[in-house]
C-alpha cells in the first residue's frame, strides 16, 4: 500500500511538471511579424525624428528582436529602431516587449505621436501582462519602422525580446500567459496556505519557514513580471517595485535557510555546517536593511555583495542537502529534488542577464513554472514530515501509556481510560475485576526476579487474549492487574473472571516444583454512586475475600462490601 501511494504521488507530481512545461512552452508560442533592430545609447539632444533619419543613414548595432537583449540605459536611455519585414499586414497591431524590467519605455509612432508605460503604470486602459504592450494603430503603416527609447533608471535592465503580433495571437497569447501565471502563483499560494495550516495545527516552525519563503518567492516573480500590478492591479505598490524585489529576496533565501535546516535536520546530519547556513540566514536580511537606508555607501556596498552572496547560500544550501541526503536524512532528498532545478534555473537566468542564453527567452517563464514545481515537490515532503511527527507521537503516547514489561496500560494509561468510560453513563453494566497472583514472591524467593518477570508476561498475555478487544486491561502494580469489562452483567462478569483463573493455571509457569501459578480475582459492579477509585477499593476487598477464602478463586462483592459469589476454579482440566 505504501509503494503504491509513492506510485501515486510520482505520477501526480509529474502530471504538475507536464503542465507546466506545457503552459511554459505554451504561453511563448505566438505567429509574430518578423522584425530586425538596432540600437544606440541615447544622447540629451537627441530628436526622435532625427534618430529615425540616422538609422536609414549610419550603421548602428543590430540585434535580432527574437533573442533577448540586454540594454543599459545609462544617464539618458537607449534608443531602439524595430523594423518590420515583408509580407506586411495592415490593421491595428500590438508591439510586446518581454520581460522588459522596471524601467520605462516610451514609444514614437511618428508626427508627434508617443506611448511612455512601465509595468506598474496604471494609466493605459490596456494592459499587458508579464510584458509592456503598445497598440499600434491601423494609421501606422505596417512597413514604418518603430522607434523606442528605454528611459534611463537605477534599477536592473531586463533582458528583453520584441514581437509585433494581431490583436487576435495577442490576445491568445496574452490569455495562455495568464492561465499560466495565474496557475503557478495558485500553487505557491495554496501550498504556502497547507504550510501555515500545519504550522498552526503541529506547532512546527518548520512548516512556517517554508510558508514564507513560498510567499517570498511568489513576490519575487509577481514583481518580475508585473503579476501584481497588472492583473492584480496593487497599485500601492506601484513605484516600489524594486525595493520589494530585493527584500523579498533577500527574505526568500533567509526563509529558506532555516527551513532547509529544521526540514533536513543539518544540526544531526552535517553539524559542522549549521553554523554558516544560520549565518546566511541572519545575514541577508542585513543587505536588504543596508540597501533600503538610502545611503549611498550602504545601499552601492549591499548592490554589489546580493548575488554574490546569493549565489554562494544557494551553493551552501545545497551542499549541506546534499550531505545530509548522502548520511540518510530522508527529507533531504526531498528538498534537493525540489531545491536544485531552481537552483540551476536562477543560476541560467542570472547568466541570461550577462548575456548568455539569449535563444532561450523562455527562461523567465520557466523560473515561474519550477517555483511551482518546487512548491509541490517540497509540500509533499512536508506531508512525509507531518505524517512522520504523527507516527512518533502516537508511538511516544503508547510507549508512556504501555506498562514497559508486560505492554498492557500502565495505572495512569488505565485510569484514564476508566474515567472516560465510566463518564458514557449508566446506559450499559460495567464491572471491574482487580487481580493478584498468589504466592507470587515465592516464585520470586525460589526461582529469582528473572522468572517473575517472565511469568507476569506470560500472564499479561493470557489475560489479553482472554478479554475481549473493547476491555481495558491494565498493570496496577507488581503482580496486581485491573480489567474493567464494558457491558458485562455481574454473571458475565463471573464467567469471564473464572476463564481468566483457569487460563492462569493452565500457564507453564510454577511456584514450586508441581504447584502451578493462580490468580486471586475480586469483582466490583458499577454502581450509579461509583467512582474509578471506589470501584477499585470494592474489588480490592473482594480479592482479599477471595485470598482468604483459599485463593484461586473469583469472589464478588456488593455495593456495600458483603460478599455476594463466591467461585473456586479448579486447576484440572
Amino acid at each position: 500500500m505504501v509503494e503504491q501511494a509513492q506510485r501515486a504521488w510520482i505520477v501526480r507530481l509529474f502530471q504538475a511538471v507536464a503542465c507546466c512545461v506545457f503552459f511554459a512552452c505554451t504561453s511563448l508560442a505566438h505567429a509574430d511579424t518578423a522584425l530586425t533592430g538596432n540600437y544606440r545609447e541615447a544622447h540629451p539632444s537627441d530628436d526622435p525624428a532625427k534618430v529615425l533619419d540616422e538609422a536609414w543613414t549610419a550603421a548602428l548595432p543590430a540585434f535580432e528582436p527574437s533573442r533577448m537583449r540586454i540594454f543599459r540605459t545609462g544617464e539618458a536611455g537607449t534608443w531602439v529602431i524595430l523594423r518590420p519585414l515583408p509580407p506586411w499586414s495592415g490593421g491595428e497591431r500590438v508591439l510586446s516587449i518581454h520581460t522588459p524590467g522596471a524601467g520605462k519605455v516610451t514609444l514614437y509612432y511618428g508626427q508627434g505621436m508617443k506611448a511612455t508605460t512601465s509595468l506598474d503604470d496604471f494609466g493605459p486602459p490596456l494592459h499587458g501582462h508579464g510584458r509592456l504592450m503598445f497598440a499600434i494603430p491601423a494609421t501606422v503603416p505596417a512597413s514604418h519602422p518603430l522607434l523606442l527609447k528605454f528611459e534611463p533608471t537605477v534599477q536592473p535592465p531586463g533582458a528583453v525580446t520584441f514581437s509585433v503580433d494581431s490583436w487576435s495571437d495577442y490576445l491568445r497569447d496574452d490569455a495562455t500567459w495568464l492561465v499560466f501565471a495565474t496557475a503557478c502563483f495558485a500553487i505557491m499560494l495554496t501550498m504556502a496556505l497547507m504550510a501555515l495550516c500545519f504550522t498552526l495545527i503541529l506547532r512546527d516552525m518548520t512548516f512556517g519557514w517554508y510558508a514564507a519563503y513560498l510567499v517570498c518567492y511568489a513576490l519575487i516573480q509577481g514583481v518580475r513580471t508585473g503579476f501584481i500590478f497588472h492583473p492584480l492591479e496593487l497599485q500601492a505598490l506601484a513605484g516600489a517595485g524594486d525595493s520589494l524585489g530585493t527584500t523579498a529576496t533577500a527574505l526568500s533565501v533567509s526563509f529558506a535557510a532555516l527551513f532547509m535546516l529544521r526540514f533536513c535536520k543539518v544540526n544531526d546530519y552535517v553539524p559542522l555546517l549549521r553554523v554558516p547556513v544560520l549565518a546566511f540566514a541572519v545575514g541577508m536580511p542585513m543587505i536588504a536593511v543596508c540597501q533600503m537606508t538610502g545611503l549611498a555607501l550602504l545601499a552601492n556596498t549591499a548592490q554589489l555583495l546580493l548575488q554574490p552572496l546569493l549565489l554562494l547560500g544557494a551553493l551552501l544550501l545545497l551542499v549541506a542537502g546534499a550531505i545530509a541526503a548522502a548520511r540518510g536524512s530522508r527529507h533531504a532528498w526531498f528538498f534537493l529534488v525540489g531545491w536544485t532545478p531552481l537552483l540551476l534555473l536562477t543560476a541560467a537566468c542570472g547568466a541570461q542577464l550577462q548575456g548568455m542564453f539569449t535563444s532561450a527567452p523562455w527562461l523567465p517563464d520557466a523560473a515561474i513554472a519550477l517555483g511551482a514545481f518546487e512548491a509541490i515537490v517540497l509540500s509533499i515532503g512536508l506531508s512525509d514530515r507531518a505524517l512522520t511527527i504523527r507516527h512518533d507521537r502516537d508511538k511516544a503516547r503508547q510507549l508512556a501509556d504501555a506498562d514497559p514489561l508486560t505492554g498492557v496500560l500502565n495505572r495512569r494509561a488505565w485510569t484514564e481510560a476508566s474515567l472516560a468510560a465510566l463518564e458514557e453513563g449508566m446506559g450499559r453494566p460495567v464491572a471491574l475485576l482487580f487481580l493478584d497472583l498468589d504466592h507470587f514472591k515465592a516464585l520470586n524467593d525460589r526461582h529469582g526476579h528473572a522468572a517473575g518477570d517472565r511469568a507476569l508476561v506470560a500472564v499479561a498475555g493470557a489475560l489479553r487474549h482472554e478479554l475481549r478487544p473493547n476491555d481495558l486491561l491494565g498493570r496496577y502494580g507488581g503482580e496486581e492487574f485491573v480489567a474493567l469489562l464494558r457491558g458485562a452483567e455481574r454473571e458475565n462478569a463471573v464467567q469471564i473472571a473464572t476463564r481468566l483463573c483457569r487460563r492462569v493455571s493452565r500457564l507453564d509457569v510454577h511456584v514450586g516444583n508441581h504447584e502451578p501459578l493462580t490468580v486471586s480475582i475480586g469483582i466490583a459492579m458499577r454502581t450509579p454512586a461509583d467512582t474509578v477509585q471506589s470501584l477499585i477499593e470494592r474489588a480490592d476487598q473482594a480479592m482479599y475475600a477471595a485470598k482468604l477464602g483459599g485463593r484461586n478463586r473469583v469472589v464478588c462483592s456488593g455495593p456495600t462490601g458483603p460478599v455476594l459469589v463466591r467461585t473456586k476454579v479448579s486447576t484440572t482440566p
